[in-house]
Parts: structure tokens; sequence; C-alpha cells
């Protein structure tokens, strides 16, 4: 990847990660693709709706001196790879697959494509999308950075099939998130941030970020505690984002993962603040959040650490 001709101003006006992130994006998008990315021909003309939207229209205007449109020519130059982007992917076999591919290898943010699950005798989902009552079902996604879940494993899944791990989804969630998807508007983006400390500074994370209370039990039976090293544990934020397109009215989940060392945590005076944050998720609506987040393994060694008391040899 060349980015020689970039300067520092121009990456920090995005982030200045991106670099190294495209780097590895770009690496399982080339060796590990079937993990990272998947679609159904359903999801087809969404996928290349929104991709012709973030090349016209969204990275030249948020990131000017980044991506530029050239002169002549029917594409976006990425000027931090000094690569063409194509504005518009061809509808058909492998559209969706391009644009998919093209997103991945640009842009440092995760992108999950759903709609809604048809009823019966209707075989069109663009049919379903106008009552509040549809599930919607995940279609297409290009997810480098999963923290703890294998995607692909979730494609053709409802959404609370989707969170089934997740403690309390069926019980508090499922009715009110199904009615939510269904609801959500056209021109309104929702945003929220979700976060855990991992044990490992990997992005790229089939497995090994959550836990279940039956691995906790036999984890148990066994009698050996997992080693925590501190300087591998790190905050692990996604801030996320929900919006609906306004010509295939898919749903398009997004989800930009940032990592704090723990230690720049406490750098910054926040140390308390998160120690404090980590023994309310035991102490919320839904306690199982401490297992399903590994706080049971990490978290008496973590708190200990941000608030000092914690000798890291």
């Amino acid at each position: 990847m060349a980015i020689e001709n970039t300067t520092p101003s121009d990456l920090l006006a995005m982030d200045k990660t991106y670099p190294q992130r495209i780097h590895l994006r770009r690496a399982l998008l080339r060796d590990r693709q079937p993990d990272v990315l998947a679609h159904n021909p359903a999801i087809e003309p969404a996928v290349r709706e929104f991709y012709a939207w973030l090349t016209n229209t969204y990275l030249p205007s948020r990131f000017p001196t980044l991506f530029t449109r050239e002169a002549d020519t029917d594409a976006l130059r990425n000027h931090a790879t000094d690569e063409l982007l194509p504005l518009h992917v061809s509808p058909g076999a492998g559209g969706a697959e391009q644009a998919l591919q093209l997103i991945g290898a640009n842009i440092d943010t995760d992108f999950l494509f759903l709609l809604p699950i048809p009823p019966e005798g209707l075989s069109s989902p663009h049919a379903a999308a106008t009552t509040t009552t549809t599930k919607y079902r995940l279609e297409g996604f290009v997810t480098c950075f999963p923290s703890g879940f294998d995607t692909r494993r979730k494609l053709n899944l409802a959404l609370a099939d989707i969170h089934a791990p997740v403690p309390g989804y069926g019980a508090k969630l499922e009715r009110s998130m199904d009615r939510f998807f269904a609801a959500l508007p056209v021109g309104r983006v929702v945003k929220r941030c979700n976060w855990s400390v991992t044990t490992n500074r990997e992005l790229f994370a089939l497995r090994g970020n959550h836990l279940s209370e039956e691995e906790l039990a036999a984890r148990a039976g066994k009698g050996k505690e997992e080693e925590v090293d501190l300087d591998e544990c790190v905050l692990r934020c996604e801030r996320q984002t929900l919006h609906r397109l306004p010509e295939s009215k898919a749903l398009v989940f997004a989800f930009k993962t940032y990592q704090y060392a723990l230690q720049e945590i406490k750098d910054e005076g926040n140390g308390e603040a998160l120690a404090s944050a980590i023994e309310g998720l035991g102490q919320g609506s839904v306690p199982g959040m401490r297992v399903y987040k590994r706080e049971v393994i990490w978290g008496k060694k973590v708190k200990a650490f941000l608030r000092g008391q914690e000798n890291r040899n």
C-alpha cells in the first residue's frame, strides 16, 4: 500500500491508524475471505446502493483530502493507497462481491446488511418492509474485526437468533428491538457505543472474547485459572450506527472498532471511571453480562490496576 504521498495531516483527518488497519483488512480479505465477507443474492441491490452513496457522496465530502473524484473518469482516488475506486459497480452476478471487497479494503468500518423476512405467502422481503411487526435477518456483511463472534455463522439468522448468546436479549429486548428495526425511518441514523475489556489485542477475533455459564462451569471443574497479562488487556469499544437505505429499504448496521491500552486510560485520569463501569456489569438488570463479557476472568486484576492497587510485575 503506497502512502508516501499522503501527509500526516491528511491521515489524521480520518484516523492515524488508517494505513495499518487497511493493510490488515486487505490481508484478511485475501487470506480469510469466507470469515469476513459473505452475501446472499437478495442483498445485491442494497449493497450496490450503499456503495454508490459512499463513493459519490460520503467519502469525497467527509474526507476531501483523502478521496477525490478523478477528472474525466468515473472513479474516486484513494490517496492513501493511490488506487482508483469505481463510482458504481455493475448489477448482476459479482456486483455485491465487488462492492463488499472494495468497501472492506478502503474503509476501516465493518458493515452488516439486513432485510425483512417475508411473511408466509410473500416472496419479496421488500413487501414486508411496511409493517412494524416484521423481523429482520442478516443477508450480507463485510466484517474484518469481529469481537468474539463468527459472522459467517450468523448469515441468514434473524435478530433474535443472532443475539441468542447475549444474556437477557430474548427476555428483555427481542420484541422491542424487532419493532425498533422495523419502524426505523429513512433519514434517521441511530448511534450507540459498545465496550468491553479484552485480554488480547487481536482485532480479528472469531472467538475468545465472550464466555457462557456452561463454559465457566467447565473451567471451574478443571480448577485452573486463566492468566491475565495486563500489558495485553485493552478497552475495546465499538462505535455503532444503524440506518435504512432509501431505495432498497435495507438496514445497514455498521461498527468501527477502537482499542485503548489500560495504561492509557490511567494516564488520562479515567482509571476509576472505567473500574466503576466494570463493577456496574454485575449490578444492572442483566448480571449475566459479567460472565458474557468475561469480567469474571479479568475483572479483579484489571480493576486493581486501574485503581493503582496492582503491580504489573
